[in-house]
């Protein structure tokens, strides 16, 4: 029942039907009803896409804040801090070439979305005693999400 709630809160009205279809004057209006109902979710889904490679265009100004220190995209090396280039899913410490605090190494966890949003709002929360110098964190929701959308889409495996 959400979802559909939710459908019709997003559709155009001029899809939504207010009353029963007059079976007599329209003998398909099942039909028609079912292309309106299509043709919303379609542009609904391409409404998504679209926010989400919007998502991705503002993160990448967010990641300037990043870029003093890290690097990301295909071929990026390591800095001052490690290459970001596809951090998302992989075990926390353990981008080959980088030299990683102690406490960052001992970690044990895989870096989730989940992770990596509370790690650019506060990294010292996420693993104490690791070696990244940035106590400000990215402190608005909406940057941090955008941040990570950008930095899947700067992972060329995926």
């Amino acid at each position: 029942q959400p979802v559909q709630e939710k459908l019709a809160s997003m559709t155009p009205k001029c899809l939504i039907r207010t009353s029963p279809p007059n079976r007599a004057s329209a003998p398909s209006g099942g039909k028609t009803e079912m292309k309106k109902i299509i043709l919303a979710a379609a542009l609904l889904l391409a409404g998504t896409a679209i926010a989400s490679a919007q998502d991705a265009e503002a993160g990448k100004t967010v990641f300037a804040k990043c870029g003093v220190c890290h690097k990301i995209g295909e071929g990026a090396a390591h800095a001052l801090g490690p290459s970001l280039t596809c951090v998302a899913g992989r075990k926390a410490g353990t981008a080959e070439g980088y030299a990683y605090s102690p406490a960052t190494v001992a970690a044990g966890f895989d870096w989730t979305d989940e992770k990596l949003l509370a790690w650019m709002e506060a990294d010292d929360k996420v693993i104490p005693g690791n070696k990244m110098l940035f106590p400000a964190g990215v402190k608005d929701e909406t940057d941090r999400a955008n941040l990570l959308a950008y930095m899947k889409s700067e992972c060329p495996t995926k």
